[in-house]
């Protein structure tokens, strides 16, 4: 487990350098500085959810990981759907903390920006969550003790990048 955490202390000192680097883009847009806790919080989160109840199916023996299976499908969908609801919330009291401190940015491009990097992050959690569940339960580790703090870094540095490039893409052109 000792290694594992090491690799993983590695990887979010990764992430943190990428956020060092885009401090231009942070100062130039401050209210993107608002939204990266939040962007990368919820993406782990929703990691976290997928991860706990796949690894609670293991236990419970209800689970295959076949790429049928309807249930693991129904646990995706719903994360996606409770991304799709946090990542419009979020853009929206953004925006509306914006108007609060006279920032420029507007709805439609916070929109954007929180709902494809949100989705985005989406997807990275629902691979990061099945990857390690299914990899954990391989190896014969307890999937409750691994795919948290797995899932959380993968999202937090992969999360970053995407947000970053969301961010550039939509702002900068």
């Amino acid at each position: 487990m000792f290694p594992l955490l090491i690799v993983l202390c590695g990887i979010v000192l990764w992430a943190g350098i990428t956020l060092e680097d885009a401090g231009d883009l942070l100062d130039r847009y401050g209210l993107l500085a608002v939204m990266v806790p939040a962007m990368i919080g919820m993406g782990g989160n929703l990691g976290s959810i997928l991860s706990a109840r796949l690894s609670t199916r293991l236990h419970l023996g209800t689970t295959t990981f076949d790429p049928t299976d309807r249930l693991l499908w129904a646990n995706v969908a719903a994360i996606f759907a409770l991304a799709t609801t946090i990542f419009t919330a979020l853009a929206g009291a953004v925006w509306l903390f914006g108007i609060v401190v006279g920032a420029t940015l507007t709805l439609g491009h916070l929109l954007v920006i929180s709902l494809v990097s949100g989705l985005s992050i989406a997807a990275i959690a629902v691979v990061a969550s099945v990857v390690a569940t299914y990899g954990s339960y391989r190896l014969g580790i307890d999937p409750d003790d691994t795919t948290i703090p797995i899932v959380t870094n993968v999202v937090d540095v992969f999360g970053m990048l995407v947000f970053l490039a969301v961010s550039r893409w939509v702002l900068v052109g």
